[in-house]
């Protein structure tokens, strides 16, 4: 995939909003928790989704393909869709509320701004 503006905006605010870093995310995907509401084994298989923002934050963005560009876009949309645009820490309604949007990565709980160390 060849970098452009709307890319770069994309990867910035995929960036933005995957607030977790990759050991995080990947510790998470692989708890009973995380699959509660799925049907994989915790510690044997992650949920899709959760596992392919966990192989994109291991990418370069020269190195993104036409489904890491859609997973991008979809997780963007989804975190947007229940956060709004601010993204300030919010405990929510519930506890499979913060999981739905930890297993995409984004901890809600975390300030905006947070600093991911693997970025």
């Amino acid at each position: 995939m060849t970098s452009s503006a709307g890319y770069d905006e994309l990867w910035d605010e995929f960036h933005r909003v995957v607030n977790m870093d990759s050991r995080e995310l990947e510790k998470w995907l692989m708890t009973e928790e995380a699959t509660e509401d799925a049907d994989f084994v915790p510690g044997e298989r992650m949920p899709p989704t959760g596992a392919d923002v966990l192989a994109i934050l291991g990418k370069r963005k020269t190195d993104l393909t036409d489904h890491d560009v859609h997973v991008m876009e979809r997780v963007v949309a989804i975190v947007h869709n229940e956060r709004g645009e601010d993204l300030e820490p919010d405990a929510g309604d519930s506890a499979g509320w913060r999981r739905y949007l930890m297993t995409l990565g984004h901890d809600p709980l975390r300030p905006a701004g947070h600093r991911r160390t693997d970025r």
